[in-house]
């Protein structure tokens, strides 16, 4: 993990992968990335081991639908802590906030809103 993290702070990337034994580099913004991995390459996040700048409850729901290893969140919502934690995910971060805000700061990040009172990961995206 320490490898992956290291290079998410010094590379201009959101989200680092690591699976299959190659480290995988990725730079759209909020779950593009994720969201892609889960639903055009549905092994890729099989068994891996992720670095992502900001993790809310939606990115953790699609980690989980890619069951992912390991992760590790620049800054995580409590939701997306908890969510992982939940489903046995082994879960480390820099900083632990109540929810993720809009690129703009002025309201929750619409996606947090819209997964936070969901229970099951595959209702976020159907």
């Amino acid at each position: 993990m320490e490898k992956i993290i290291n290079l998410m702070y010094e590379s201009d990337c959101s989200c680092v992968v690591e699976n299959y034994g190659k480290v995988f580099t990725f730079h759209k913004q909020g779950v593009a990335d994720l969201y892609d991995m889960v639903t055009n390459r549905s092994c890729f996040l099989k068994d891996a081991s992720i670095a992502d700048k900001v993790v809310g409850k939606a990115a953790a729901a699609l980690m989980i639908l890619g069951s992912v290893k390991k992760v590790y969140a620049e800054v995580i919502s409590l939701s997306a802590l908890i969510l992982l934690r939940d489903a046995g995910i082994e879960t480390d971060f820099r900083n632990v906030v109540p929810f993720i805000w809009n690129r703009v700061r002025t309201d929750w990040c619409p996606l947090e809103r819209m997964s936070y009172d969901k229970k099951r990961q595959k209702k976020f995206y159907h």
